[in-house]
């Protein structure tokens, strides 16, 4: 069964919401030195993440999104798929698993109030459902990562940035959504090789005043079989900033 959520009601509750901040909980890892950043590990595969890292325009992002900047590292002898939807944040008493939001998604435009239907975008809880927060043509950058994390050239076997058509809906920012801040901060989709590293912002739903915990959850994958690496999990509070 899918759960919808009108848009109206997200409407109402970006705008309404205070500024959701994620901070690692009591039983997670968090690194020396740095209190808000926590780190898991599993199979080679490292995953630090920093719940209330956003420093950029809109200013009050997290009225509307809730940004997660995340680093993985790879040393899993394997080249790895990086891709959105192998990254959620589950509510630990909800169970709802609340998708990532790919940037491009995110584009906005003015449109007739018939336009402006929606979703909550996510799965498990009371069902499952997913949310067009913007529409357009996506596109696709064939850059990869090397074992330094950099570009590589367009000729390497990567992924890109996908964008994906829907009904196009408002949020209460300081200004247009994606931003050229947003766009450039964002987790770049591709592969990751052996020894390399990547990093950048994951965008989801807010989660403040829906849950009081949640679980970050990446789902490591080989780019070349399609294995599953296993999961790697980071529980967080949701606090209020």
């Amino acid at each position: 069964m899918r759960a919808l959520v009108p848009v109206a009601t997200l409407l109402l509750a970006a705008g309404c919401v205070t500024e959701s901040k994620l901070k690692p909980s009591l039983d997670a890892q968090v690194l020396q030195g740095d209190k808000d950043t926590a780190i898991a590990k599993s199979s080679g595969v490292t995953l630090v993440a920093d719940g209330a890292a956003w420093k950029g325009s809109p200013s009050n992002l997290e009225r509307t999104l809730t940004p997660v900047f995340v680093r993985l590292e790879n040393q899993s002898g394997r080249t790895l798929r990086i891709r959105y939807e192998d990254f959620s944040l589950v509510g630990t008493e909800s169970r709802f698993s609340y998708s990532a939001l790919p940037p491009f998604t995110l584009r906005q435009s003015m449109v007739s109030s018939s336009s402006t239907q929606g979703t909550l975008e996510g799965t498990g809880g009371s069902g499952s459902g997913s949310v067009y927060i913007g529409a357009g043509p996506g596109w696709r950058s064939g850059y990869g990562y090397g074992p330094r994390g950099g570009w590589g050239n367009p000729f390497y076997p990567g992924y890109g940035w996908g964008g994906y058509p829907g009904p196009y809906t408002t949020y209460q920012c300081e200004e247009p959504l994606p931003t050229r801040d947003m766009l450039q901060k964002a987790l770049p989709e591709g592969t990751l090789a052996d020894g390399g590293t990547v990093q950048g912002f994951i965008y989801f739903q807010v989660v403040t005043g829906r849950e009081n915990g949640v679980v970050l959850r990446a789902n490591p994958v080989d780019a070349n079989s399609g294995e599953s690496l296993g999961t790697l999990d980071i529980p967080f509070q949701v606090g209020k900033g």
